[in-house]
């Protein structure tokens, strides 16, 4: 029976087993100058969620693993590494910004911010701002990460549920955009303003609350969410009117309805939620007081299969015949996507350290686990993932599906990429590559048994057809895991 999002058959790449389961020119609305773009046709043949376009990702994922292995990038010494295809995130990129750009007015200020926590490697968010992508941050870290990529604060925006008072003040001196979570924060952003001028964009986090999807732990939009002011809660409307007319200063709002498991439908629905207040608030202020709508990230991934679905296209246009008043150029937009740019340019590549049975199931035991796909591993059913099997010398492994577990590293039971998933039989010196990680998964280490991190790579096709690659985080050692743990203050304890 084939699943909603793919199915659960072999792919073009040989991956059996499918689990289950710009527009614009900027202004002071949306941010500043615009750096170099790649046209919108860079991302290759067929348009955006393309079958030839899906068929060449695939393609180049199938000669990337070849040549890693063919490299060394990936070997007895090196068991794990992962790759990302620079080519796509570039042609994702160039999607992002052709599907708002094909809905809103001309002339309208866009700002596309990647959601740092999708993937905080400095060398992607460079790769991005080259792309047309700023970076939406929510800690001093993914901040510096920002900077440290060259990402100007004209082009950064800053959300988070607990910011501090220095954090504040860090963003209001750059000139960082600045969502206050709540009326708390925002007394804070009161006496910041008062105290020093400045050009900083300001607005207010709102929770439209209009439900949840699939994966309750990602919802950010239900009656009880952490994020922002909630929307429906008793004076919480009139509150959030007043505090604009108290405030000439306060010219966004923001919200974020979407993420994975969120169906299109209710985040559009949340979207236009806000879109009602933005227009209330200009009414009651006589004026276009709220000049932005930041309407947050969250389109859903497809985890199934090689397909790119949904598009940013097909959430575009349902947002232009939800709310069309957001796109007649009245109001800046800032979006915050992160997963659906990166995901499907990411492979954890493991190779099978040993091949046994256990109770009549096959196990290929690799060195990619907990440490890489937390969620895939604490959470399942939630988060699956494909497996894609290759041969020692990384060409994808024909044969017989075989029903097998996929295990890690790490020391406990639960520990598994995949269990009793159908794939030609893995055997011992064989790969099998975790798809579809690009985001949420090898760039965020969980330390589980002092697992090093492995090395990042990007990758992308030669003058020659070859492929080239460059190392976008190099892999963690001994010493720097022994260093972190401690290390130079090993007799701190014993005197105490």
């Amino acid at each position: 029976m084939e699943h909603a999002e793919g199915g659960n058959g072999t792919d073009r790449s040989g991956a059996h087993g499918a689990a289950p389961g710009s527009g614009g020119t900027d202004s002071r609305g949306a941010g500043g100058t615009v750096p170099p773009r790649a046209p919108a046709g860079r991302g290759g043949t067929g348009g955006s969620g393309s079958p030839e376009r899906d068929a060449d990702r695939v393609a180049r994922r199938d000669e990337a693993v070849r040549a890693a292995v063919e490299q060394g990038l990936t070997g007895p010494g090196t068991p794990v590494v992962a790759l990302l295809d620079v080519h796509g995130i570039r042609a994702s990129a160039a999607d992002l910004r052709a599907a708002f750009a094909a809905v809103t007015a001309p002339g309208t200020p866009v700002l596309h911010a990647f959601a740092v926590k999708a993937t905080p490697l400095v060398p992607v968010l460079r790769l991005l701002y080259e792309e047309g992508i700023g970076a939406e941050v929510a800690s001093p870290g993914e901040l510096a990460l920002a900077r440290a990529a060259g990402v100007p604060p004209a082009r950064t925006v800053l959300d988070s549920p607990a910011k501090t008072k220095a954090e504040l003040r860090e963003a209001l001196a750059l000139g960082i955009a600045v969502n206050a979570d709540n009326a708390q924060e925002l007394d804070r952003l009161d006496a910041a303003v008062r105290s020093a001028p400045t050009r900083a964009p300001l607005g207010i986090r709102v929770n439209p609350q209009v439900g949840g999807g699939s994966i309750e732990a990602l919802s950010t939009a239900t009656a009880t969410s952490k994020f922002g002011v909630a929307l429906r809660d008793e004076g919480a409307r009139q509150w959030l009117v007043e505090a604009f007319a108290a405030r000439p200063w306060l010219t966004r709002l923001h919200l974020h309805s979407g993420s994975q498991g969120v169906p299109l439908s209710l985040m559009a629905q949340g979207v236009a939620e806000v879109y009602a207040l933005a227009e209330e608030i200009n009414r009651r202020a006589g004026r276009r007081q709220v000049d932005t709508i930041d309407i947050g990230g969250g389109l859903p991934v497809n985890f199934g299969s090689d397909a790119t679905t949904p598009t940013y296209a097909q959430y575009a246009r349902l947002l232009s015949e939800a709310v069309p008043g957001l796109f007649d150029g009245r109001y800046g937009l800032v979006t915050e996507f992160g997963r659906s740019l990166l995901a499907k340019h990411g492979t954890v590549l493991a190779r099978v350290e040993y091949a046994k049975s256990a109770g009549g199931r096959k196990v290929a035991v690799t060195h990619a686990g907990v440490q890489v796909a937390t969620r895939t591993v604490y959470a399942p059913a939630s988060w699956p993932l494909r497996i894609a099997a290759y041969d020692a010398k990384g060409r994808p492994k024909t044969g017989p599906d075989v029903v097998q577990d996929v295990a890690g590293p790490a020391c406990f039971a639960g520990d598994l990429l995949a269990e009793g998933r159908a794939l030609p039989l893995l055997e011992q010196g064989d790969h099998a590559a975790a798809l579809d990680t690009g985001a949420y998964y090898f760039a965020h280490h969980y330390a589980y048994n002092s697992l090093a991190r492995p090395g990042i790579f990007g990758f992308a096709r030669d003058a020659g057809g070859g492929v080239r690659f460059a190392v976008v985080r190099e892999p963690q050692t001994v010493d720097e895991i022994v260093a972190e743990s401690g290390g130079a203050q090993r007799s701190a304890l014993t005197g105490l």
